[in-house]
């Protein structure tokens, strides 16, 4: 496994249309059409008391999905790359522990997440040029 970073999270997403960067709360989030699809998202103190850790074991990022049964499928099936917390309870997106993530499975996740905030016209647009 290639370990991947915040540099390659910036490649992926920026190479999707409409996209761009900014921050939030000092950290990288990146937006498509102005909506948020990925994030930098350390943990904070209810975080790691729900994790049941005392520190942050690695960068995480978070990542829109299509729903919240997306989101509990992903942490089901993938326990060691996707989390999430209380403060995400009802709300369709997922944590990834970063430094996890083979680089394939980043760009998925990526494009994943630019899929499910793109607006329905660049989404479509997308897909159609991208059809295999």
């Amino acid at each position: 496994m290639s370990e991947v970073g915040w540099d390659d999270v910036r490649e992926l997403a920026l190479a999707l249309p409409d996209t761009d960067e900014t921050t939030s709360w000092g950290h990288a989030f990146w937006r498509v059409h102005g909506k948020g699809f990925v994030w930098e998202r350390p943990l904070r103190k209810p975080d790691l008391q729900a994790l049941g850790i005392t520190e942050q074991p690695g960068p995480v990022l978070g990542a829109k999905v299509d729903d919240e049964a997306t989101k509990l499928a992903l942490v089901e099936v993938d326990p060691t790359l996707f989390f999430t917390t209380p403060h995400f309870d009802g709300y369709p997106s997922v944590l990834v522990w970063l430094d996890r993530v083979p680089a394939r499975r980043l760009e998925e996740i990526v494009t994943d997440a630019w899929l499910a905030t793109a607006p329905m016209r660049l989404r479509r647009e997308w897909l159609d040029a991208h059809a295999e």
